[in-house]
């Protein structure tokens, strides 16, 4: 039977190529504010918007400042930037072929219109398109994580923190390589998740966002032609620190992204701890430790009806995978500019979006799936009581004890347990009658038989909760 080719059939409708535009559209539309082509050049339109309003401050070429209901209006270049202002720019590119040059002529055509063209000359003055570009991105990769990402990192580590407090006595039996080890608590295991995310959160608050404004190699070269006398460092350090951001005054035409090299890279670690957690609650569910919450109307498997998928954390496990490739290449994209200046950066920035994306998608699938999951302590019990084999440390190192205080002369305790519990199943009536033939201290061996898998736990309830 002969096929029609696919290529013959009828292109579909226009339809987003990334999931992120598509399927998950919802969850990640917060970051399209900033990270977006829209956003970013909303933000060139500030940038060039405040540099007028800088110079014209400071009485520059003969200017007067502007009055304050001027500076509104100009301000509103960028505070109601819309649809109309995203086609006009569209239009524009496809003439100029530069993206940085449609927004200098947006703001040149809106100047006009507001009656203030004769500082029209000054837009985009000296500049260089990378002065524009590295103080926009700044500002909408700092926005971008401080209005949306770091907001969802803070709600995971909320729940974490929440759920370590309503387990921290739930006694456990850890695993260690997978085997059965000393218990723990599931509570404090999971704050061990919430310190370590909290830790990296304060360093990613801490992070620098840089700017630079020296003209087309880093020299004020055109800005010094047109007024020897000013001290445009000065006057470019307090206008790039004025909108919230950093000054690097030593750059070529570039600022070297070395910021967001450090940025990346400390989000990709975040993401690499949520990935432990994401593979550690699935671990979990597949022991039974935790059961998943059914949500009404929803399908685990399409064929077996008894089935719950432990789909958020495999969601998400995928999308931390995804964003920290992506992070990573930016972050080796990024670091390295041929001479003065290439483009390698320019398309690669368009991504950042992208990563930020995929680590938003799963920072909500972790939330909701620690939202839709409960502690089977029933199971966790039964685990316990199967493996009383695990007291063996806890033996060994009290007749340790009782040696060095003179209460035994057992030679080799950890031996002797190695010996009663490697590689066999020791029930807790088989342990007490060992433990009540060790030839050491009463009040150590009274210790020893009230001990139970499920009470040792050492501080791990006060851990839980610190």
């Amino acid at each position: 039977m002969r096929r029609t080719p696919l290529t013959s059939q009828p292109p579909l409708p226009a339809q987003p190529l990334s999931p992120l535009d598509g399927r998950y559209r919802a969850a990640v539309s917060p970051l399209a504010d900033y990270l977006s082509e829209a956003g970013l050049n909303r933000a060139r339109v500030e940038v060039e918007v405040e540099w007028l309003i800088a110079l014209t401050d400071r009485s520059l070429f003969g200017t007067t400042p502007l009055a304050d209901a001027d500076k509104q209006r100009l301000r509103g270049l960028y505070r109601d930037f819309g649809q109309t202002e995203i086609d006009w720019l569209a239009e524009k590119e496809a003439v100029t072929r530069h993206d940085v040059k449609a927004v200098e002529y947006l703001v040149r055509d809106r100047l006009a219109a507001l009656g203030l063209d004769a500082i029209a000359e000054l837009t985009h003055f000296a500049c260089t398109s990378e002065d524009v570009n590295s103080a926009a991105y700044a500002l909408t990769v700092r926005r971008a994580v401080e209005h949306v990402w770091l907001p969802a990192l803070h709600g995971v580590i909320e729940r974490l923190r929440e759920l370590a407090a309503e387990h921290a006595d739930a006694a456990m039996l850890s695993r260690t390589h997978g085997q059965p080890a000393t218990p723990s608590t599931m509570g404090k295991e999971l704050a061990v998740f919430a310190a370590r995310l909290e830790r990296v959160a304060t360093q990613i608050a801490g992070s620098a966002y840089l700017a630079k404004f020296s003209g087309a190699t880093g020299t004020w070269s055109a800005h010094l032609a047109a007024d020897p006398d000013a001290d445009w460092p000065t006057i470019a350090r307090e206008y790039i620190e004025g909108m919230g951001i950093g000054f690097n005054g030593l750059t070529t035409q570039i600022e070297p992204h070395d910021w967001q090299v450090e940025l990346y890279d400390r989000v990709r670690h975040a993401g690499g701890i949520l990935h432990n957690l994401a593979t550690d609650v699935w671990t979990y569910i597949s022991l039974g430790y935790f059961a998943q919450i059914p949500v009404a109307g929803a399908t685990g498997s399409s064929t077996m009806p008894h089935k719950v998928n432990p789909i958020r954390f495999e969601n998400a496990e995928a999308n931390l995978e995804l964003s920290a490739a992506l992070l990573g290449s930016l972050s080796q994209t990024l670091v390295t500019s041929r001479l003065q200046r290439d483009l390698t950066d320019s398309t690669t920035q368009r991504n950042i979006g992208v990563a930020f994306g995929h680590s938003l998608l799963a920072l909500d699938n972790l939330r909701r799936g620690l939202n839709e999951i409960s502690l089977a302590r029933d199971v966790l019990r039964a685990d316990l009581d199967a493996n009383w084999e695990v007291l063996a440390e806890a033996i060994q190192t009290v007749i340790r004890a009782e040696v060095v205080a003179g209460r035994s002369t057992i030679s080799d305790p950890y031996a002797l347990l190695k010996e009663l519990t490697r590689g066999h199943r020791v029930g807790g009536t088989e342990l007490a009658a060992f433990v009540r033939g060790l030839a050491i201290g009463d009040e150590a061996k009274q210790r020893l038989l009230a001990l139970t898998p499920a009470t040792y736990t050492g501080f791990a309830e006060r851990l839980a909760t610190n």
